[in-house]
């Protein structure tokens, strides 16, 4: 039964935290870093889709830089499975399907590539 009001899923409910040690590309500034964790941000109007946080990015040695998942391109491999820092390939396997869940194809770039263009087709889970 309907009341007429459409079912509308909020930015939180989709949003999928990319994880600690995920290797990255800044979007807009071209250089290529790792999720070193969470900063929640009391001013401003930047946010992840939490409303609440900013991703803490390693760009090098003691380097970091605040950025949105909006700035951000996730770097993967040959097999089009996400890089992490010290992850073996099936939780990186897992994580690729989770964040192809929530992010648009053109967001996952070959680790390598100068320009930011799309990954190719992303890895399938095997069936049950």
């Amino acid at each position: 039964m309907s009341n007429g009001q459409e079912s509308q899923t909020s930015p939180m409910a989709r949003w999928v935290r990319i994880p600690n040690g995920t290797k990255v590309r800044h979007r807009h500034k071209g250089y290529d870093g790792h999720i070193d964790g969470l900063t929640e941000i009391v001013v401003g109007s930047n946010r992840n889709p939490d409303g609440k946080t900013q991703y803490r990015l390693n760009i090098g040695g003691s380097s970091r830089e605040l950025v949105t998942e909006d700035d951000l391109s996730i770097l993967v491999d040959g097999d089009n499975l996400v890089i992490m820092i010290r992850q073996k390939e099936p939780y990186r396997r897992s994580i690729t399907s989770q964040l192809h869940g929530v992010l648009a194809e053109d967001r996952f770039i070959k680790a390598g590539r100068s320009s930011a263009g799309p990954a190719t087709t992303p890895p399938q889970l095997p069936s049950a």
